[in-house]
């Protein structure tokens, strides 16, 4: 136990404690980082307030790691608005609507199309949603069910992909953990190793196919389903081509940056795995240079077919940058928190308390539990990913209990709050996309995460006993047999 004792676990709880009491995960990491500088200054507010702004903040922002991370976290936001004002990911969305003939191919369009836009959660439902929104609506199938198809392939199809917005965030998280407590391996290795402990992620994604296969809705989705038909059998629409309501754009706007960043990005590493080790400034300095040649793409495709100069696309670069302004924020409170856990000791409070009472193995499931928990009550995964990874990755060290599958849970348990959140911008941005009503939104999803969330809370609970990575493949199994118990048939 550390010098401090059970004070040192004061910061993180007040932390928690305001993030779900006041639903603002700035003010509870601020507030927390301030209470641990009280207690490391002797309770004196001149010099807390000091020691936050000169050794945790000033700190955090100076080191050359975390400067990195920062720049290029602006670089993906400017190259994601550009992609996005140049109408490119809308073109290759609007594309995905000419594979559609029936029911099926509606949901499974809406869902491919979901994976494809992996580079921005929140743009996902707002450019997909009003392109299949007329589809939908012909075919009868409800509004309720396009939000959930929405939400499960934003949030969860990003926080598998380590070379965007979501995974420089999270590399900083866990490079900022694992150098408080003296690990070395490359943050990007370590969240390529815990993909197939990302258990809630896949098993939002496989389940969307699963329910529209077996042709089968549960809870309030089942009831929304029927009531919708009832109302769509007094009406009568006519599909309308997305294409036919604005011009549309070509493909190219799409396909060129991507695949200039994806070529990029593939290129650096293999030249820096090949010529050197793949350190973290490496991979930093890759995905930045990648997303900056794949942002000068975009902007030469937008003066060649939209005649727009560029300096009005460096403008519109820079507003993305300005919108990774509060995750940046959150980034270097979350940094500043972990500095203060670290000073304190407080994992190794943490570590023998949970010794003495906890078997190691179940931290995982533990872990996923506090993380859904934070999540549901701030509507923010980001925000829980640095609540408690600072905490997670030292207590797992220190007690032994299997690292990836821990890293996994925090992963995990937010991501599951966070699509469960009414709060959650995600949650509410597929509302709108799909023009739902917000609130049958919530509680029409909440029964498919439920069931969800509960098979991956059970992953989590075997492997902690009985690590595998092949532990996906029996949950997957439980899932498609959950649905099928709790599913029935639904209308033709």
């Amino acid at each position: 136990m550390s010098e401090y004792g059970l004070i040192s676990l004061l910061p993180p709880i007040l932390t928690v404690v305001i993030a779900m009491w006041s639903r603002n995960i700035i003010i509870s990491l601020g507030l927390g980082t301030l209470c641990g500088s009280l207690i490391l200054t002797g309770y004196n507010p001149f010099n807390a307030i000091l020691d936050l702004i000169e050794n945790r903040i000033f700190v955090q922002i100076s080191s050359p790691s975390n400067i990195q991370v920062i720049f290029t976290m602006m670089a993906i936001g400017g190259f994601i608005k550009l992609l996005e004002v140049s109408g490119g990911a809308k073109a290759f969305a609007r594309n995905m609507t000419h594979l559609i003939s029936n029911r099926q191919r509606a949901q499974l369009s809406t869902w491919a199309s979901g994976l494809s836009i992996f580079f921005t959660d929140s743009g996902n439902a707002l450019i997909i949603g009003p392109l299949f929104r007329p589809i939908f609506k012909e075919l009868r199938i409800c509004r309720e069910k396009l939000a959930y198809i929405l939400d499960s392939t934003s949030s969860p199809i990003c926080i598998l992909m380590p070379f965007i917005g979501w995974g420089a965030y999270i590399m900083g998280l866990i490079d900022q953990a694992y150098s408080d407590v003296g690990l070395t391996e490359t943050a990007l290795s370590v969240l390529i190793k815990l993909l197939p402990y990302q258990f809630y992620a896949i098993l939002c994604l496989v389940a969307v196919p699963m329910l529209v296969f077996t042709n089968r809705d549960f809870g309030p989705m089942k009831k929304a389903q029927q009531q919708y038909e009832k109302l769509q059998l007094k009406t009568h629409s006519s599909i309308q081509d997305p294409a036919q309501t604005e011009s549309p754009e070509p493909m190219s706007l799409f396909v060129i940056p991507l695949a200039t960043l994806l070529m990029l990005i593939a290129g650096l590493l293999g030249w820096h795995a090949s010529n050197d080790d793949l350190t973290s400034p490496h991979i930093r300095s890759s995905l930045t240079i990648a997303y900056l040649s794949a942002s000068l793409a975009s902007a030469f495709l937008m003066y060649k077919i939209h005649d727009i100069n560029l300096a009005d696309s460096l403008n519109t670069f820079v507003k993305g940058t300005e919108t990774m302004m509060f995750v940046v924020i959150i980034l270097i409170l979350a940094w500043s928190l972990s500095s203060v856990i670290n000073a304190l000791g407080t994992a190794q409070t943490l570590s023998v308390l949970i010794g003495q009472a906890l078997n190691p193995s179940l931290l995982p499931a533990l872990i996923f539990i506090l993380g859904a928990v934070i999540s549901l009550a701030t509507g923010s995964s980001w925000g829980t990913f640095a609540i408690l990874m600072a905490l997670a990755i030292p207590v797992a060290h220190n007690t032994g209990a299997p690292m990836y599958l821990t890293i996994a849970a925090v992963l995990s348990g937010g991501l599951f709050g966070d699509h469960t959140s009414p709060i959650s911008d995600t949650t509410v941005l597929a509302s709108i996309g799909a023009d739902c009503p917000h609130i049958d939104h919530v509680t029409t999803q909440f029964y498919y995460a439920g069931v969800i969330g509960s098979v991956a809370f059970l992953a989590f609970l075997v492997t902690g006993f009985y690590p595998s990575e092949m532990i996906i493949i029996p949950a997957m199994v439980l899932l498609f047999t959950a649905i099928q118990i709790f599913g029935r048939s639904s209308l033709a």
